[in-house]
């Protein structure tokens, strides 16, 4: 095996993370008493939120502006009178309770420890992203975990990786491999830092851009293969 460091993203590589998103703000809502058109509501707070965490990405806003501007943008559109602050704070609470696996999840990790460590890297809140890793069965086969909110820089920027990096015992960009399926994040952000990557395109995108991963795979279990 070429590799002894897996860095993996977490959020719809290893967790489905729009299957957990979008119970919590179901629930979020009807906690509130919104019970009609969530649909058409979910929809508008997935554009407000895939802005803003663009702008996050770019530094132009920072984590706390986003978890309340997201809520606050998506109620005013839809005229709905509830304080955005507090919608956000019961929604953070829930996320955490609500861990879906990506198929596969469990057996890429296992597989992969074996060779080495193994390490989480996500754009994410840090108290969140934490629990739901602590409240799923990954935990066990997770050497080490950096979050953007933690290091003050977001994927795909340089110093992310370098934080990152820091975090392992035995780092060698040769022997080092980012397994993620964020095109503009992890893939771009592992050519930037010099190492390797592995684009988990399970929606089969096809790739616009003069950037080639070093492998690209479908599902969990082709990744499985790839790092055998």
């Amino acid at each position: 095996m070429k590799y002894n460091l897996f860095l993996f993203d977490l959020d719809d590589t290893l967790l489905d993370f729009q299957a957990s998103e979008k119970l919590c703000f179901t629930q979020t809502f009807i906690h509130f008493g919104v019970k009609d058109l969530l649909e058409e509501i979910h929809k508008t707070y997935k554009t407000e939120n895939n802005h803003l965490w663009k702008q996050l990405e770019r530094g132009e806003v920072d984590k706390d502006f986003l978890k309340v501007e997201r809520f606050k943008r998506t109620l005013d559109i839809h005229k709905i009178e509830i304080p955005p602050h507090k919608m956000s704070e019961f929604y953070l609470e829930q996320l955490p309770k609500h861990v879906v696996l990506i198929d596969g999840a469990v057996e890429v990790l296992r597989h992969v420890k074996q060779f080495g460590e193994v390490g989480i890297i996500t754009n994410g809140i840090e108290y969140t992203q934490r629990e739901r890793i602590k409240n799923s069965e990954l935990k066990d086969y997770i050497d080490f975990i950096a979050v953007s909110e933690e290091c003050g820089f977001a994927k795909p920027d340089v110093r992310f990786f370098e934080f990152a990096a820091s975090r392992s015992k035995n780092f060698v960009k040769e022997s080092t491999i980012i397994i993620g399926d964020r095109f503009d994040a992890d893939i771009l952000g592992a050519h930037n830092f010099g190492i390797d990557s592995l684009w988990f395109n399970q929606h089969k995108t096809p790739n616009t851009s003069d950037l080639k991963p070093t492998y690209e795979a479908h599902s969990l279990s082709q990744v499985k293969k790839i790092l055998s």
